[in-house]
């Protein structure tokens, strides 16, 4: 079986040739709260696509990170590449302010059959062939928190673009979704990330997963809503190893500091 390496390096003030796997980054900016390390994640991206109402976000809440600077530079400074979606969110000086500094909007709004996310993850995938797609991972900011059927509509999202990394990301935590038709290694970051982590079975159950590096490690064992939900699990070192016969999502907590 493949391996598929993992890691949340994107979360560190700098990224290596020693962090492992490298990836090209590519952020989204959804319509909730920024995650105070955004500039992080914006930094690390070579394409920034805000979802429709992610720009008022990015153009609202980004001058409150830099309190000691000009609101308008830091706009400036944190312009998006492009902003995609059906376009009922976004506030009209918005999207005067940042087409006028040279940002790309793709109005999608004729298709009201999937949701700003999805839009946004097929423009990347389909239309940026400058991007280097041999290590693609796309991070989702503001993908968790806020309604609940807006969250299930982005953890759909990982399943039906299953073949492409994409990571949701809150302040609290991450989520990421693991192929079945690959053996896992999750590189732990601990500066950053943990120590609380769960394997969740969405979909359908996993007949059988096996794990380590986890202080409740699963071996060979059946996994299934009713039944067990790896959930309030803990790293114990700096590598996790999952195998499942089921797509599963990981999930580990962020820290606060």
């Amino acid at each position: 079986m493949e391996l598929m390496a993992h890691s949340s390096a994107f979360l560190l003030p700098t990224i290596s040739g020693d962090h492992r796997p490298s990836f090209t980054y590519v952020l989204v900016v959804l319509n909730q709260r920024l995650p105070r390390f955004i500039p992080l994640l914006w930094k690390h991206s070579q394409l920034r696509v805000c979802a429709d109402g992610g720009a008022n976000r990015v153009y609202d809440e980004m001058p409150f990170l830099f309190p000691h600077e000009e609101a308008l530079d830091v706009r400036h400074r944190y312009k998006p590449d492009v902003i995609e979606g059906d376009m009922d969110s976004i506030r009209m000086e918005v999207r005067d302010f940042y087409t006028s500094l040279g940002t790309k909007v793709v109005d999608e709004s004729h298709d009201q059959d999937t949701t700003d996310l999805h839009k946004c993850i097929s423009y990347i995938r389909d239309f940026t062939p400058d991007l280097d797609r041999s290590n693609l991972c796309v991070l989702v900011a503001g993908a968790l928190g806020g309604r609940f059927d807006h969250e299930a509509g982005n953890i759909n999202v990982l399943y039906r673009f299953s073949t492409m990394r994409i990571i949701l990301i809150s302040d609290d935590c991450l989520i990421y979704l693991l192929p079945r038709t690959h053996y896992h290694e999750i590189y732990i970051q601990s500066s950053v990330e943990g120590p609380h982590c769960g394997l969740i079975p969405i979909g359908m159950p996993s007949g059988n997963t096996t794990t380590t590096g986890l202080q409740w490690d699963l071996n060979d064992m059946e996994m299934r809503f009713g039944g067990l939900v790896s959930t309030s699990n803990i790293v114990r070192g700096e590598k996790v190893t999952v195998q499942s016969s089921s797509d599963l999502l990981w999930t580990i907590s962020i820290k606060k500091t």
